[in-house]
């Protein structure tokens, strides 16, 4: 690996390198009103002996230096990055994400629309007052015997991996919570898929109204039934075992449109005043298929889209689309054991958040040279 940080950033696209670029440094500090004195540890040095950190691993911050080849101590190495401030860091990885819009518009769409894949996971850090009052520990641990544990959702590329937005939250938070934040991230007519806790009226109704698509698991507590004309419960008149969406139309064997209606009860995640904007009733489709694949555990998976057309949406595309949300697993896995990112080194709220923020930025790097090599090859990304 190269120890040199010019030459790491020659390695990269030219729009994304200008961004770690000692000038665009420099003048997004100046644009957020940021000052530092010349000094050894100026803001351009402390953001590059950072990214060279996470680079090789997150070792040590008294083996930085030896990375950097200049010379200064673990601790004013800390104190320099604790003077960073964190929109230092919002401001670079949204600047990223511009350099890298090009590739995600015209790259792995699915059928002419840009799909992304929402998933939550976590992280640990180290026992601190602070840390253990903002995250929590899991309720396992006895009270001063664990170590904090934050809740971490993202926003993947479906089609290259790239991570849009990652957002840290104490631990018994809900994925849900702060999906909707994730929205303005996409664009007419994306697609999001996920797992079953983002399989909500509320969530699909937000999309909808927001002119975004959703692929989603069914969510264990709702009963599905492809029977036409079946019988459906409300809330006026509960009929326990029968399913609470209204049957609307057939569109093949195992697929069906039907009517979800808005509840009386309000999502925890939502405010009474945004819930009560909502529709009283949306149309969904729900579509079932059996997992053919040996080695798997399920066998059939049912779905719920927003994806309503049978004919420029088939149930077999749809499979294969709510496939590839468990490439996201295999992204977590390189963000979280292969870069080192399972347990987070800092000991302040902020300085946890600025160590997510970089390890999100060096991810995006990294799958940008993979990007550019399986492009050569003409292989996939993620082969």
């Amino acid at each position: 690996m190269a120890q040199n940080i010019a030459q790491i950033i020659r390695q990269f696209k030219a729009d994304v390198a200008e961004t770690l670029l000692p000038a665009t440094i420099k003048e997004v500090c100046q644009s957020i009103g940021h000052e530092w004195r010349d000094r050894i540890l100026t803001p351009v040095v402390t953001l590059h002996a950072f990214l060279l950190q996470v680079l090789h691993g997150n070792i040590a911050c008294s083996g930085v230096s030896r990375l950097l080849g200049k010379t200064f101590s673990a601790a004013a190495y800390c104190d320099a990055r604790m003077r960073l401030p964190v929109e230092l860091f919002e401001q670079l990885l949204q600047r990223v994400g511009e350099a890298l819009a090009p590739e995600m518009n015209s790259e792995g769409r699915w059928r002419g629309h840009r799909t992304w894949i929402m998933d939550g996971s976590s992280f640990s850090m180290p026992d601190t007052p602070q840390l253990q009052q903002h995250f929590g520990q899991p309720g396992a641990q006895a009270v001063g015997c664990g170590f904090p544990v934050a809740r971490m959702l993202c926003l993947f590329h479906a089609g290259l991996g790239f991570l849009q937005r990652v957002l840290a939250s104490p631990l018994r938070t809900h994925d849900m919570a702060h999906a909707a934040i994730m929205h303005p991230e996409m664009e007419d007519g994306d697609i999001l898929v996920g797992d079953r806790g983002f399989a909500s009226f509320a969530h699909l109704a937000l999309l909808s109204r927001q002119k975004l698509h959703g692929v989603f698991r069914c969510h264990q507590k709702q009963i599905v039934n492809f029977r036409p004309g079946r019988k459906h419960t409300t809330q006026r008149k509960p009929n326990k075992g029968h399913p609470r969406s209204r049957w609307l139309r057939r569109l093949g064997h195992w697929d069906q449109l039907v009517e979800y209606t808005k509840l009386n009860v309000k999502p925890k995640w939502m405010s009474t005043e945004e819930y009560a904007t909502l529709p009283e009733a949306i149309v969904v489709r729900e579509l079932r298929y059996r997992v053919l694949q040996k080695g798997r555990r399920t066998r059939v998976i049912t779905l719920v889209t927003t994806l309503l057309d049978a004919h420029a949406y088939p149930v077999s595309e749809l499979a294969a689309l709510y496939e590839r949300r468990w490439q996201v697993e295999v992204n977590l896995r390189h963000l979280k054991t292969t870069m080192g990112m399972e347990v987070l080194h800092s000991k302040t709220v902020a300085g946890v958040t600025k160590e997510l923020y970089m390890f999100t930025l060096v991810y995006n790097l990294v799958r940008l040279i993979m990007l550019r090599a399986a492009q050569r090859q003409q292989a996939p990304v993620d082969r």
